[in-house]
């Protein structure tokens, strides 16, 4: 009677098959490395999309609002009304007046370069204007939002003295969040305190460029007396370029012949959208790029080398996934008195 002998894996044979399995393990571990990442980068870049398209829509919808008047105002001049649309250039906002004073910006800092916009606009009251007993109406219909999304229920009565007091503000910058992140910004009227405050919009907006649309402006002059209404932008200005030194009402005038808005904004992923790899930084142009010499765009562009902000490099380059969001608004309403 003969045994069968057992047999089985010698030495060599296990060796190689431990090898083979430990590169099947690490193309399988390479491979869902490569897919987490890859899906990183995709999901960064949706949710800049989507950060895009709100910050663009709510910057939309309060523009649009700018300059409305309640029937009240618009059947009357308001000599004394003042500019509904003002801004600032390179600046950042100062809680204490940010309608009428802002704090220069430092070249490093973040948000260097970017503006602040600031619009204005009444609530518009329920009808009728009286009430059945005779006394005003001052029930809003609760259209008019400002930037936090804060629609007033009831306004003071509407009087030719109380014009200026009773309109609402919004104002959108660009600076740190509490976790110091670069966002959008609303500064706005608390309506339980009364007091300006500001809060995040967006987050990983990091550059922010306003020019103004307008019609018949020459930079820094006062507009000559007897100009038509305006009517559509036969240019685009800074902050800056709409004021007139020591004529406040000249001032006024310019931002009242304000009739569109350029937009631009450059916003930015979370670290590490870009599978970790930090290239040299790109040039971005939230304004739109200066146009070749033969170009067939040639002189719509709005980069410039004296507006801080409109050619922006990120320093220092970094693994974030960045996207360029540039529109146009053209205001509803009629800003002049």
């Amino acid at each position: 009677m003969h045994r069968r002998r057992n047999s089985g894996f010698t030495l060599v044979e296990l060796l190689v098959a431990m090898a083979v399995g430990l590169v099947v393990v690490l193309a399988a571990a390479a491979a869902l490395t490569v897919s987490r990442v890859g899906f990183t980068t995709v999901d960064s870049a949706s949710q800049l999309r989507d950060s895009a398209r709100f910050a663009a829509d709510i910057i939309q919808r309060i523009t649009v609002q700018t300059g409305f008047r309640d029937a009240f105002f618009a059947s009357q001049q308001q000599a004394t009304r003042g500019a509904d649309i003002t801004g600032f250039n390179n600046a950042k906002v100062v809680l204490t007046d940010p309608m009428n004073t802002s704090a220069d910006r430092n070249a490093g800092e973040a948000g260097f370069g970017s503006d602040i916009l600031v619009l204005s606009y009444q609530a518009s009251r329920l009808f009728p204007m009286l009430k059945p007993d005779g006394t005003p109406n001052t029930e809003t219909d609760q259209s008019m939002i400002d930037c936090s999304g804060n629609a007033p229920a009831t306004v003071p009565d509407f009087t030719a003295a109380n014009a200026v007091s009773t309109r609402i503000t919004s104002i959108f910058s660009v600076d740190l969040d509490p976790s110091g992140e670069p966002s959008l910004m609303c500064t706005y009227v608390d309506p339980i305190t009364g007091a300006w405050t500001s809060e995040s919009l967006v987050r990983g907006v990091e550059n922010f460029q306003v020019l103004y649309g307008v019609d018949t402006v020459v930079p820094n002059t006062a507009p000559v007396p007897g100009l038509n209404p305006p009517n559509v932008p036969l240019s685009y200005l800074r902050a800056d370029q709409m004021v007139v030194a020591g004529d406040t009402a000249g001032t006024t005038a310019n931002w009242q012949r304000v009739r569109a808005l350029r937009i631009g904004l450059v916003l930015r992923s979370a670290p590490g959208a870009t599978q970790g790899i930090t290239t040299p930084a790109p040039t971005y142009y939230p304004l739109g790029a200066t146009p070749s010499s033969d170009s067939a765009d040639k002189g719509t562009a709005f980069a410039s080398t004296n507006d801080a902000g409109t050619i922006f490099t990120p320093n220092p380059p970094d693994s974030r996934l960045r996207q360029v969001s540039t529109f146009t608004i053209h205001l509803r309403n009629d800003q002049e008195p």
